[in-house]
């Protein structure tokens, strides 16, 4: 679904296994746990986990549950989830390294059943991967109605047509706006209210292009068809109209370089906000 986009190895080792299969067995055995300590919602966790036989099978049924509707019903969503997933070789891969990134970025996560049931960037984002495979398919008007699921049911609107790599975390989701031609790497850590977007009615190749290991801060709005360079930081409502050099800190409106970061540095990892000086009081 995002074969454009090369996958690359993660930035920095993870202590947490990547291999689906490891991610599947945990993830059964927190669904378990939670059975006995929240018993009036066993049903939907035996139903969502522990009633399917595989990672792409529990997402389906979940992604069905929340976006199925009066235009497409439950089943058919999940049929249509499910034939996406399973169409990509890469979707299980792209799903647990987006879980992974969750549990290494996230620190109120502490097990992968949380984003997996209710953390709604999560959801967004493996919806997206379904809208994105129906877009290539030249299925426009499902993947357009994907994509208007998205957006009501999460507050997250993200073009099908955009190219998103994996190891991707969107923190809390709302407000976050990704349009047709913008294209975001791996190892990507997108806030809240971030807008991916274009400068006004130009065609063509229009929105920005996100490389790897780039934290975007809450409410940033990159416009354009600019490029932030790898391991770059955004800040909080920075307004960004111009390329962002590799390794620096932007802020302000319009965004101006405020900082250069160590090479070694992965701000899209910490979650690191501050500045590198004067971040004030």
């Amino acid at each position: 679904m995002t074969a454009a986009i090369a996958n690359q190895p993660p930035l920095r080792a993870t202590s947490r296994s990547t291999a689906e299969q490891d991610v599947w067995v945990e993830l059964r055995a927190e669904a378990e746990a939670a059975l006995i300590e929240e018993p009036l919602y066993a049903g939907i966790i035996q139903a969502t986990i522990l009633d399917q036989r595989s990672l792409a099978q529990a997402l389906a049924y979940r992604l069905a549950h929340r976006l199925g509707d009066g235009d497409l019903a439950r089943l058919s969503m999940r049929d249509l989830c499910l034939s996406a997933f399973e169409a990509d070789p890469h979707a299980g891969a792209h799903a647990v390294r987006d879980l992974v990134a969750i549990r290494e970025r996230d620190p109120t996560c502490r097990r992968y059943l949380d984003p997996l049931l209710f953390y709604k960037g999560f959801a967004a984002l493996e919806a997206y991967r379904v809208a994105h495979w129906l877009w290539h398919q030249g299925r426009a008007t499902l993947s357009l109605h994907v994509q208007s699921r998205i957006s009501e049911v999460f507050g997250c609107d993200i073009h099908p047509a955009a190219r998103i790599g994996s190891g991707v975390f969107i923190d809390h989701a709302t407000g976050v706006v990704i349009g047709e031609t913008t294209v975001i790497a791996d190892d990507v850590s997108i806030l809240q209210s971030v807008t991916l977007g274009g400068t006004g009615k130009e065609s063509g190749d229009r929105h920005p292009k996100i490389e790897r290991g780039v934290l975007l801060s809450v409410g940033a709005k990159v416009l354009g068809n600019i490029r932030v360079g790898e391991g770059a930081k955004v800040a909080a409502a920075a307004v960004v109209l111009h390329d962002v050099p590799p390794h620096t800190t932007v802020a302000g409106v319009p965004a101006r370089v405020v900082s250069r970061l160590p090479l070694d540095e992965q701000p899209a990892l910490t979650m690191d906000q501050f500045f590198g000086f004067g971040d004030g009081i």
